[in-house]
């Protein structure tokens, strides 16, 4: 699993353009930026959509406030999803909306989690970094079942 002191892996995302799908690398997302990445199991589903990311949409602008460049949500969804769910959730130019359609990404990472058994494939755990200049400098993995550590709020008091 990655940890404290990695590189992020170049390894592409798909983000919703204004024509379809647009490719981003990993290096161009992270390169000379200080990023907060939060990973989800799936877009739509309960816990993701009532308190991860609303907590991130509404607290933005405070964590943006903090150095921080831009935010990011990425699943184990494809593009399409990710910006339905993006725009379902207003998260407007707040929140990148990443989408890592084969948990190329997240596997890369060790942070990959079969979900196989519960109908629902292949998937990412939920986590939430914080990437300098692409290197991993806070790295908070939630248990299974769980949302605790992966919260915008706990994001805040690492950045205050």
């Amino acid at each position: 699993m990655i940890k404290i002191g990695d590189k992020i892996p170049n390894i592409g995302f798909k983000i919703m353009g204004k024509n379809g799908p647009d490719a981003i690398s990993s290096d161009e997302l992270f390169s000379n930026k200080k990023i907060v990445i939060f990973s989800l199991p799936g877009a739509f589903t309960p816990t993701c959509s009532a308190k991860h990311l609303p907590g991130f949409i509404e607290n933005a602008d405070k964590i943006k406030g903090m150095g921080v460049d831009s935010i990011a949500c990425i699943s184990v969804n494809d593009a399409f999803v990710m910006g339905a769910w993006g725009k379902d959730q207003n998260t407007g130019d707040k929140i990148m909306m990443l989408a890592d359609g084969s948990a190329e990404w997240v596997d890369a990472i060790g942070l990959g989690l079969d979900l196989t058994a519960a109908g629902m494939g292949k998937r990412g755990q939920r986590f939430a970094m914080i990437i300098d200049n692409g290197i991993v400098s806070h790295l908070a993995v939630d248990e299974h079942g769980e949302f605790e550590v992966s919260s915008a709020e706990a994001i805040i008091k690492v950045l205050g």
